[in-house]
């Protein structure tokens, strides 16, 4: 049970907080950052679901989700520990599971992304884009406080590396959430395709598989002494 009676303290005055397990570390501290983004990206997808027209669903899972980044900030802000008196809620595979089955779900209902897209179209999906964005910010934020802290237990309290789930977990929440941001542009015709140039040029024809490398031999077949420049052959 939560009980903030207080909500200043002023004990980080000094440049200092207090993890998980209540050993205090600098502001600076890698996995401060990473918690901090993973807060961040928490309040984006409220706005989202606060914005409405969503739909049902997505709501529901958006919601799940919202309590889930929670706790992964619970995780990234609690040292690993070789023991612990209280085992503290810590990101598992299912919860990644589940959010790579909540992909496959969702993406039956869009077609095959053909083209780049531009963040935006409805209100709701314009948020999910945002929140897409800070999402892997975060991840990457997770990433350096692994670097930084490894992942090994600590036998101390403040001492002990980062569970890199938690990373894994905010990669696979980027992909949903740009998966849903498509989702909500369905009902008004789909995503707003990018236009190269702003329009000003024709965007790049897609390829077969292995096309390029056809093209190059034919273009060194119809220059053998290899006087077409490298542009060129490039832009092949």
């Amino acid at each position: 049970m939560v009980n903030l009676t207080k909500i200043y303290t002023r004990t980080g005055d000094d440049g200092t907080t207090s993890l998980g397990d209540f050993s205090r570390t600098s502001k600076n501290d890698p996995r401060l950052v990473a918690y901090a983004d993973t807060n961040e990206a928490n309040a984006l997808v409220g706005v989202a679901v606060a914005a409405g027209g969503l739909g049902d669903e997505v709501t529901a899972t958006l919601t799940r989700v919202q309590n889930e980044l929670f706790d992964v900030g619970a995780d990234l802000c609690t040292p690993l520990q070789a023991s612990y008196e209280y085992p503290p809620l810590r990101v598992e595979q299912p919860w990644v599971d589940d959010l790579e089955a909540d992909c496959d779900r969702y993406l039956e209902r869009i077609e095959p992304l053909r083209s780049f897209i531009l963040p935006g179209g409805t209100v709701g999906a314009a948020h999910l884009h945002v929140a897409t964005t800070v999402v892997r910010r975060a991840e990457r934020s997770a990433w350096a406080a692994v670097t930084a802290h490894g992942e090994e237990p600590g036998a101390e309290r403040g001492v002990g590396g980062v569970n890199r789930l938690t990373a894994t977990y905010l990669n696979r929440l980027s992909d949903l959430l740009f998966i849903l941001a498509r989702v909500a542009n369905v009902e008004r015709g789909g995503d707003v395709l990018w236009q190269p140039g702003g329009g000003r040029v024709e965007p790049p024809t897609k390829r077969r598989r292995g096309q390029k490398q056809v093209d190059d031999q034919a273009t060194l077949a119809a220059d053998p002494g290899g006087d077409a420049s490298a542009q060129d052959r490039s832009a092949v």
